[in-house]
């Protein structure tokens, strides 16, 4: 049994070293960032210091013959993790997004249980190396920090001839708009009009700025949504 300033120390290994990860993501504007990796990390470190240690306070004595399986609580945090990485995938059209996301939570997890096992240097290591890989190697991809992406959705009361002044109002303000996808119902009295498309927006441009752009832009806008894609 080890003491309970050990297993407080395990923990906040954990979560400080989830936290880092956490950051990183942060600070390329991921909508999962520092807060949940950090509670994901201390969460999986506090299961594995209870899993392998809350078998001393239970007080057994040899006489009891009580058999316990210390690693059935560990184990089923790696299983329960994929329900919370699982929500942060999404799919748009062709296109899966939320995957680095879903993975750096898993990431955290091996960490946090590594930091509650005791195994300190390898919870170090392995939290560099994840590190690396969303730093360095990010530079390697297609990914420019510089602008942000939105997936808009407009509700208009006018004709298909309303979207071409949008995009040419958002290529005004430097953004770059793709995947225009409209729907129209021949059978809606109100003669509703819905469009979505992506856009690629300078990174310091204000999102109430946007839906302003669109309202000043078209009149008869009914419904502006504006959504960080993960």
């Amino acid at each position: 049994m080890i003491s309970h300033v050990e297993m407080i120390a395990r923990i906040a290994a954990g979560a400080v070293l989830g936290g880092v990860i956490g950051y990183e993501r942060d600070r390329h504007r991921r909508p999962v960032g520092l807060r949940t990796h950090l509670i994901v990390a201390m969460a999986a470190a506090t299961f594995m210091v209870i899993s392998s240690q809350f078998v001393y306070f239970q007080h057994y004595a040899k006489e009891d013959l009580v058999t316990v399986d210390t690693s059935r609580i560990a184990a089923s945090v790696v299983s329960g993790i994929g329900f919370l990485a699982g929500g942060a995938i999404l799919r748009q059209g062709l296109t899966v997004q939320g995957l680095t996301t879903a993975a750096g939570l898993w990431l955290v997890t091996a960490i946090g249980l590594s930091s509650g096992a005791g195994m300190y240097a390898e919870s170090v290591i392995v939290t560099g190396l994840g590190v690396t890989a969303l730093t360095v190697l990010r530079r390697f991809e297609d990914k420019n920090d510089q602008v942000v992406r939105r997936h808009v959705s407009v509700v208009l009361g006018g004709t298909a001839n309303d979207i071409e002044p949008i995009v040419k109002a958002l290529a005004s303000v430097g953004a770059t708009v793709s995947g225009i996808d409209y729907q129209k119902r021949l059978d809606d009295e109100k003669k509703r009009l819905s469009v979505t498309f992506d856009v690629e927006l300078p990174a310091l441009f204000d999102p109430t700025a946007l839906v302003r752009l669109i309202e000043e832009t078209v009149p008869g806008v009914r419904r502006v949504h504006v959504e960080h894609p993960a």
